[in-house]
């Protein structure tokens, strides 16, 4: 296999970095320029691989692939049982890699490796196989209507949308790329996806896979390059029929105004400002835990963490203390070594922005907690709290993407919740809390898209996940994420 099982490193002989090809039409291929661009191991700050920097001339290649791979049926017209069979195969496959893809995955991205092997690779697995199962029960309606006497037979028929854009972003990106392409392909559609620059190396073998499962060359097609000269011309494309994004909402309205050209279908997973609400009667020994792995976990480098937290008064400094200890008990490190709880965050500009908002923070008034040793390189940042937070600092406001929690305190419930909707976002949120009463109250109350009682950010493949207001459009996993890839077809037959 070409890349499978590979560990990305400097060729001792030569010194000089392995290059990684993109993939089209089955083919693995330089970009059309030959250029290229280093992705790194932000845990040692060091390029780990050589990539292709594809560009337009690369993406327009890549979209005629998947037009010709959509339009001559090699997927879209294969029997449904058998677009099943082959979605199963390549979560065998992903099981039967999973080390390598694990390792691969905390290499190029940062996270924790026990976190990659024992976490995200089984979720991958799992979305392969739940949408597999999708596949051959995909069904319209049918009815039987009496238009002017005459007898009409009418029925509708699900179809796929047709050759799909598929761009991810960099802090999950084995999982983010099986959100999209399992249903896509359980669709029958034809894809191109477009990984992060920062991430592009698990993307490339789940390409592999995807060829050694079955799926006919030119379904899948597999385009590195960077945001601005490989993505926009990719949402752009008068030949894609449908993009699906998860990113910053920033660049999500530029997705929106790209698809303008041919009013192409886009469905978005954007920014998050997650509130996590603790009310003064919530178990302490489940919310202290509970609100610090909903802002910790990743390196916080998760659209739905809880990065503002609403304690009510009372609890307050019980509360803050139980993050401080386990925030100094965090083992932040290296995502090879077996005891690493939280790696660095991603890139240079990442950590740059993250310790800026901390910065900005500081300097409007909140009192910075933090502690801890950090590895002497990297892109690592401590645990951070941020206590007395106001409503109006940037940190509040605007989506940091790191492990840091503003905090805020409340007399009553109604005041919570009307603050932790005060923001333009609507991903994610979660209330502690012992009332069954109150639970129901806030979580109907919440603009969000998920919302966890007595547990924050629980994604499942069985479960739809989005946002509301500028968190995105539409919803991804379950039934819901299966619909983002079809069209609906009426048809009406005369007797």
């Amino acid at each position: 296999m070409k890349w499978l099982g590979k560990r990305p490193v400097l060729d001792g002989a030569s010194g000089e970095l392995e290059r990684w090809q993109m993939l089209i039409d089955g083919e693995w291929q330089d970009a059309s320029t030959g250029e290229t661009f280093e992705t790194f191991d932000p845990g040692r700050a060091a390029a780990i691989a050589r990539v292709a920097d594809g560009n337009s001339a690369d993406v327009d290649r890549a979209v005629a692939a998947a037009r010709r791979a959509f339009d001559d049926g090699r997927w879209s017209r294969l029997p449904a049982a058998r677009r099943a069979e082959v979605l199963w195969t390549v979560a065998d496959l992903l099981d039967e890699h999973a080390e390598a893809l694990g390792r691969l995955e905390a290499l190029n991205q940062g996270m924790p490796l026990r976190s990659a092997i024992a976490d995200s690779l089984p979720s991958v697995a799992r979305c392969f196989r739940y949408y597999a199962g999708w596949a051959d029960k995909i069904q319209g309606t049918s009815s039987d209507l009496d238009k002017g006497g005459r007898d009409i037979h009418a029925y509708s028929l699900k179809e796929p949308v047709g050759v799909t854009a598929l761009i991810i972003p960099w802090n999950a990106p084995l999982s983010m790329a099986a959100w999209k392409l399992a249903p896509a392909l359980a669709a029958g559609c034809a894809c191109v996806l477009k990984p992060a620059e920062e991430t592009p190396l698990t993307a490339l073998c789940l390409g592999e896979i995807m060829l050694n499962a079955g799926v006919p060359p030119g379904v899948v097609n597999v385009v590195t390059g960077r945001g601005e000269t490989a993505g926009a011309p990719l949402a752009a494309h008068d030949d894609v029929d449908k993009v699906a994004f998860t990113g910053s909402t920033e660049i999500g309205k530029r997705i929106i105004s790209a698809a303008i050209g041919n009013l192409k279908k886009v469905s978005l997973e954007l920014g998050g400002k997650s509130p996590v609400i603790v009310c003064a009667d919530a178990d302490l020994e489940r919310a202290i835990p509970g609100a610090a792995w909903a802002i910790f976990s990743n390196a916080g480098q998760v659209c739905t963490a809880g990065s503002r937290l609403f304690v009510h008064h009372s609890i307050a400094g019980d509360l803050i203390d139980g993050l401080e200890e386990i925030a100094r008990d965090i083992q932040v490190g290296y995502s090879m070594e077996p005891d690493s709880e939280m790696g660095p965050l991603v890139s240079a500009k990442q950590h740059a922005a993250v310790t800026g908002y901390v910065n900005s923070a500081r300097e409007e008034g909140a009192e910075v907690r933090d502690a801890g040793s950090l590895p002497d390189q990297g892109y690592f940042v401590r645990p951070t709290l941020l206590v007395g937070a106001q409503p109006d600092m940037r940190a509040v406001r605007e989506e940091i993407f790191g492990p840091v929690t503003a905090i805020m305190t409340f007399d009553e419930t109604d005041d919570a919740l009307r603050r932790a909707n005060a923001t333009p976002y609507g991903l994610a949120a979660s209330v502690w809390t012992e009332s069954m009463s109150t639970a129901h109250r806030l979580s109907r109350g919440l603009r969000a898209g998920r919302v966890g009682i007595n547990v924050h950010g629980y994604p499942d493949v069985t479960m739809p996940t989005g946002g509301y207001k500028q968190s995105g459009w539409g919803r991804e996993l379950g039934r819901e994420g299966l619909d983002n890839f079809l069209e609906t077809k009426s048809l009406f037959m005369g007797a």
